[in-house]
């Protein structure tokens, strides 16, 4: 083995004691940071496969120099975490000794943990464990200490603990398997204990864990336990099976979860079941509500026939606001500006003072005839840089709310701000492409600033490229009059070729890359899209092969010129699709273009704005407000010239042939 690669005892321990001048403070001048920015970008990737040799091959001054920069704890954390299962103990100790406090050890010592449970050091966990993460409430964590206390004789003290987590709804971490074992094999856990994880795992509707527990109790258990999972496959035949009133609660809760299920996919049959069984199967008052209140808002989510009818008939227990919003949005969709005027009016009063319903009460006043009170509240609205500022400006003719100062910049603060270790830290981090632990440790050195130090923070993240974090930061208070920080123009070359090439305009990629990701290059979605334009794998993939860009994975799409070449051509295809309809482009790049064309009219043409109002999806629906308003934003950024929200609004209408040709490829 090459000696340089430091596996032997110890000498972690005597370099970092060696190095230790030279990394109590991070070089200030620019060419120092520039050289050592370069240097651990040479060696990063492979330190991070294990491989020190790399920064012993340096040169003895480049060497020196990479020492003292202000990543060095990460990369040696770096090649640590790589080699935790032969790492040397006193090296990674001595590491989280000298390094304890920084975010990178606070990992490594996680990952350390792990790795001692592992290797059966149990004591040696235990110790980690009471001094960072009793109390944590992690499972994995919290079980593997009662392992250690199990093996030291300590099975007295651990017994409850051990119950409570035993006693949940779900299924535990695979850490916690062996101290339950020895809860059951002991005699620890009886029936009791196993009727009342059933009916957690239930009221969880984790009906497979219930269908395990329901073996180890009796043949009732598990036979309502088969029924809970027939009500979820298949939720209409398990009612149609249950024509004969039920006697017992079990049943009555089942058809109740299955109307529940069914209305998802047709709320038509739901009710339908429902007003024949609702007054026969003895459901409680609240079950009755709850249910009636779930089959009417999908009625009307499903933009169905009888919506607003079903919803205005709920009794008043029922009404929450998400009720009489959804009032309005039918009110809206068919056009009823009386009736609508009536649903804001009925609202409670902090929801009528939102600008989507002040807008909208100025809509209903107007097509009644109250032109002139239909005016102010226009006028009053247009003040508001916002979709329904926007909206409201067009209705009146009025300016948008553009003309905006930015904010002053302190220069001698600012110079203080970027001298502070903990911000150097974030945007090195920044700087060699860590985007994700830049923008974490970043949070967490600003979190303490008062608002006059976040205003001057966010000019500083501004200057230095890193745009998410300065819109993040003026944002915590609540400051929105600078839009050059919060409407940038980052890869503006790149986003003015590609959107030429895909045939949009380049204010709605814009707008449609800050929405997604804040020009975030790193991000990741919970439902799996990447990059900049937030692009699925699959989706890149194939888009990829249709231009002809050689795809790599996530290097492809973490890449911004390449995701903004492949956001930009997905996008011009959903313009197609949608026959240049932007509206309905954006709500399919954001949910799926299946979705959009489930929700598009049959047989008729609806208003664009109605349309909008009335996507199911809330998510969705706030995604396509928040990228028109920033398309116009964005619009008067590049051109100094404004675009009315209202000019780009064809009717939504009913698809054509060739669109349903293209959905079907």
């Amino acid at each position: 083995m090459d000696g340089r690669r430091l596996p032997g005892t110890g000498f972690l321990t005597l370099l970092l004691l060696a190095l230790a001048p030279a990394t109590a403070g991070a070089s200030s001048d620019p060419d120092d940071i520039l050289l050592q920015r370069e240097l651990f970008l040479r060696v990063f990737e492979d330190v991070e496969r294990g491989d020190w040799s790399v920064v012993w091959d340096l040169k003895e001054p480049e060497r020196e120099a990479l020492s003292r920069y202000v990543l060095w704890p990460d990369l040696r954390a770096t090649y640590l975490r790589a080699t935790m299962k032969r790492a040397d103990t006193a090296d990674v100790e001595s590491f989280l000794d000298e390094y304890g406090t920084l975010k990178p050890a606070r990992e490594l010592r996680y990952r350390y943990a792990l790795e001692l449970a592992r290797r059966n050091e149990l004591d040696a966990y235990h110790d980690i464990y009471q001094a960072f993460y009793q109390g944590s409430e992690v499972a994995r964590l919290d079980c593997l200490a009662l392992r250690a206390e199990l093996a030291d004789g300590r099975e007295r003290e651990l017994v409850t603990r051990a119950r409570d987590l035993w006693l949940v709804g779900k299924s535990q971490a695979d850490e916690c398997d062996p101290v339950f074992e020895h809860l059951i094999a002991n005699g620890y856990l009886g029936a009791l204990d196993y009727r009342r994880r059933y009916a957690l795992a239930v009221d969880e509707r984790n009906f497979t864990l219930a269908r395990w527990l329901g073996k180890s109790i009796d043949d009732a258990h598990a036979t309502e336990a088969r029924r809970w999972l027939a009500a979820q496959s298949d939720p209409e035949a398990f009612i149609e099976r249950h024509a004969v009133p039920p006697t017992d609660a079990a049943t009555r809760a089942q058809l109740a979860y299955a109307i529940e299920q069914l209305t998802y996919d047709d709320p038509q049959a739901a009710l339908r079941h429902w007003r024949d069984m609702r007054l026969r199967i003895g459901l409680s008052e609240e079950q009755k509500l709850d249910t009636a209140r779930h089959i009417a808002l999908w009625t009307a989510r499903d933009r169905l026939p009888g919506a607003h009818k079903l919803l205005s008939t709920l009794p008043a227990a029922a009404r929450d606001p998400e009720v009489m919003r959804w009032r309005a949005r039918t009110s809206i969709r068919e056009g009823q500006w009386r009736r609508l005027k009536r649903d804001i009016d009925a609202m409670p009063e902090d929801e009528r003072a939102s600008e989507e319903w002040r807008y909208w009460r100025a809509v209903a006043l107007q097509e009644t005839g109250a032109r002139d009170a239909a005016r102010a509240e226009f006028t009053s609205l247009a003040a508001e840089r916002s979709y329904y500022g926007f909206l409201a400006a067009d209705a009146v003719d009025a300016p948008y709310a553009l003309e905006a100062a930015g904010l002053t910049a302190d220069e001698t603060r600012i110079a203080e701000l970027a001298g502070q270790h903990s911000l150097v830290r974030a945007r090195e981090l920044y700087k060699v492409g860590l985007d994700g632990r830049g923008r974490s440790e970043w949070d967490a050195a600003i979190a303490w600033l008062d608002a006059g130090d976040k205003y001057q923070a966010a000019i500083l993240a501004h200057r230095w490229g890193w745009h998410s974090r300065a819109i993040a930061t003026v944002a915590r208070v609540g400051e929105y009059d600078d839009l050059s920080l919060r409407y940038p123009l980052p890869y503006q070359a790149e986003f003015e070729q590609h959107a030429g090439t895909a045939r949009i305009a380049t204010t709605w990629a814009y707008g449609i890359a800050r929405s997604e990701s804040l020009f975030m290059r790193d991000i990741r979605s919970s439902a799996g899209a990447v990059g900049l334009m937030q692009l699925m794998p699959a989706t890149g993939r194939g888009v990829a092969a249709e231009i002809g860009l050689p795809y790599q994975g996530l290097d492809t799409l973490t890449d911004p010129q390449a995701n903004i070449r492949l956001g930009t051509t997905y996008l011009g295809q959903m313009a197609e699709r949608y026959g240049g309809n932007t509206v309905l482009a954006t709500a399919a790049y954001n949910a799926g273009p299946h979705r959009v064309d489930r929700w598009r009219p049959v047989g008729q043409r609806v208003d664009t704005l109605a349309w909008i109002e009335n996507i199911p999806f809330n998510e969705t629906r706030r995604y396509v407000r928040r990228v028109m308003a920033a398309e116009a934003i964005f619009h008067w950024r590049l051109t100094g010239e404004l675009r009315r929200l209202s000019d780009a609004l064809p009717p939504v209408v009913e698809p054509a042939a060739s669109d349903e040709q293209l959905a079907s490829r």
